[in-house]
């Protein structure tokens, strides 16, 4: 059943009592394929949603698509981003379309309001109305777009599964996952591309490949080490102010990669490193069973991984404090109304 492939991880108190429990399920593997340690089913089946970017965007680095359209590194960033549709980002954005010869009308995102509230409130005042380039999936479609020119292949309805880039999209997630394309489900996103179903253990290993390529191709190597290395150099685009993705890869003092995905799912990164005892790439991947709707479980139980692997600096979590994993719980006139914290101890597998 799939209830039971998820177990308590985040509990909220109120008074002395806890008033609720958050569920979810964790996997950790390395670049060879091992499961490292876990905490509910491991080989629990969800879609990937926005988490899976980074590994979408391996279709168009690995044929050098960035270098085609003089994409820089901030550039190939918010093609991994799930960016706050700021001024800052709608600037690149735009640089983007240009450079592949395109405009907005040509995204099929879709619209919402800015994730960025002070953007959404200029845009109100200025009698700025919503567009598809303020998508927090728009980087994304962008380097889809780029894909079909750079082939040759007509983008108009891009979006569609049976797309020929869609088809090799979905290639490399195989690929990476060592999930057969049969065995992959798909669904459509909220921004209307396909979007991926494979048990977490697939998505951490694929996640701990990106990060340590070395067994892979010489073109997807490469290809991987620029994501990584883009979205590392470039936080701020793959988020915002005020976003874990961002906020964790500005404070970690290592190489490090995070990518959130909506209803739950968070998958990071980590690349050999010698001094922290760890020989290989390392992959995680969280889903909570709720979506965790408030976003304030996924960032807690992250933290809380990565304390019980051992990784994670004093001088890390002092500055990642405000998202946990433990932490006082206050009300609107700041009154301590209990706490929250993490509730789960990793099965260590190797």
């Amino acid at each position: 059943m799939l209830s039971s492939s998820y177990k308590p991880v985040l509990e909220l108190t109120r008074g002395n009592l806890t008033e609720s429990i958050h569920f979810g399920a964790i996997a950790v593997t390395n670049s060879h394929g091992e499961l490292i340690a876990h905490y509910g089913n491991p080989h629990l089946t969800s879609f990937m949603r926005s988490s899976a970017k980074p590994l979408q965007a391996i279709a168009l680095i690995e044929r050098e698509g960035h270098k085609h359209f003089s994409f820089t590194p901030a550039q190939i960033a918010l093609i991994c981003a799930s960016h706050s549709g700021t001024d800052a980002h709608v600037s690149e954005l735009n640089k983007m379309l240009q450079k592949i010869g395109s405009d907005e009308s040509e995204l099929l995102c879709g619209e919402h309001p800015p994730i960025h509230v002070p953007t959404m409130i200029a845009m109100h005042e200025r009698g700025e109305k919503t567009s598809p380039i303020r998508n927090n999936c728009s980087g994304k479609h962008i380097g889809m777009i780029a894909l079909a020119k750079l082939l040759g292949i007509n983008p108009s309805d891009y979006i569609n599964k049976s797309h020929p880039i869609q088809e090799i999209i979905l290639k490399v997630i195989s690929d990476m996952s060592d999930v057969p394309v049969s065995d992959i489900e798909l669904g459509i996103d909220g921004c209307s591309v396909p979007t991926f179903a494979i048990p977490l253990y697939n998505a951490a290993y694929a996640f701990a490949k990106l990060c340590d390529p070395s067994s892979l191709s010489k073109s997807r190597e490469s290809a991987c080490r620029t994501i990584v290395s883009a979205m590392a150099s470039h936080p701020d685009m793959v988020g915002g102010s005020e976003r874990f993705d961002t906020d964790f890869m500005l404070a970690s003092s290592q190489i490090a990669i995070s990518k959130m995905g909506a209803e739950g799912y968070l998958c990071l990164g980590f690349p050999p490193d010698e001094d922290e005892n760890r020989p290989n790439g390392i992959g995680i991947a969280i889903k909570i069973a709720d979506g965790d709707g408030k976003g304030r479980t996924r960032p807690a139980i992250a933290l809380e991984t990565i304390r019980q692997l051992g990784w994670l600096k004093q001088k890390e979590a002092n500055n990642l404090s405000k998202y946990g994993p433990t932490k006082s719980l206050h009300n609107l006139r700041n009154l301590k109304i209990g706490e929250m914290h993490p509730c789960f101890t990793l099965i260590h597998d190797t």
